[in-house]
């Protein structure tokens, strides 16, 4: 799917590019698979900003996605959908019993393609199968965490793991971001590679565009007041002396955040920057 640019008759134009949505069938969602997105501003039960810098944007409806392709057997892609919370394509599609759901779309998929799930289904693009049932070297998406979940790894626009191996109850797998992780062999994921690779190349080019997306504007630390911002005050432009940290003192640089006896750690083989993991 290409990326279109325009012609620069204004300064917000001149880096502006957008999807060309040449691979959408259907321009309106399936009604009974959509319920109404409310507005939060960042705001939690008691009315306190817990998450900054989110307000405004378009109005948005949640597409209810089948992440656990629950119901096994063959469905047929009727349509390829937008969906306004998410970068990939999504698909619609109908079992041999009419039930319509919406499932994330495999790179490649087009209306009218028979799609399956459950044991005995082939390893083919689109198809959702347990990791035990897969060839190794195949790419994957779209992976439970735990069996009978659903989809929670790999969703993003273009996003691929990589089944390594299968070694008895699990199976290896090599995460987009370099990890290797071992996952249940039972565990479900849909072969391919997410929809909508060419994501990446969107330059949004104005601040408007992220505004209708629900972002607001952050000042910098460093702009702020030593009673706002550890990084605050000074006369002219300084960070302060000190390390690069947030508003609540965490540093952004070096400062390791993930605990070091989580219990997922014994599920990771090799670390993201190549590195074995080390348990203790």
């Amino acid at each position: 799917m290409p990326v279109k640019s325009f012609k620069p008759f204004t300064p917000s134009r001149r880096f502006f590019t957008v999807s060309d949505y040449s691979d959408i069938t259907k321009s309106k969602p399936e009604k009974s698979l959509t319920i109404s997105r409310k507005k939060t501003g960042g705001r939690n039960n008691t009315g306190r900003i817990t998450a900054r810098g989110i307000g405004g944007g378009h109005k948005q409806r949640i597409r209810n996605i089948d992440f656990r392709r629950k119901q096994d057997g063959v469905v047929t892609v009727e349509a390829i959908e937008y969906d306004p919370i998410r970068s990939a394509r999504i698909a619609l599609v109908k079992n041999t019993e009419g039930k319509k759901s919406y499932i994330i779309a495999h790179n490649g998929c087009k209306v009218g393609a028979k799609l399956s799930s459950g044991p005995g289904s082939a390893p083919s693009p689109g198809n959702c199968l347990a990791l035990s049932d897969m060839p190794a070297g195949v790419e994957i998406h779209n992976i439970e965490v735990a069996p009978g979940r659903g989809g929670q790894m790999v969703r993003a626009a273009g996003a691929s793991a990589t089944l390594m191996a299968n070694e008895g109850e699990y199976a290896q797998v090599k995460l987009p971001s370099g990890e290797i992780r071992k996952f249940n062999s039972s565990c479900r994921a849909t072969i391919g590679q997410v929809s909508n690779p060419d994501h990446e190349n969107v330059v949004l080019g104005k601040a408007g565009r992220n505004r209708n997306l629900g972002k607001r504007p952050i000042s910098r630390g460093v702009a702020r007041n030593p009673v706002d911002h550890p990084m605050g005050g000074g006369n002219g432009r300084t960070a302060g002396g000190g390390p690069p940290m947030s508003p609540w003192g965490v540093l952004a640089k070096g400062f390791r955040t993930r605990k070091r006896n989580k219990y997922s750690n014994r599920f990771i083989i090799q670390r993201r920057d190549g590195r074995l993991f080390k348990r203790k």
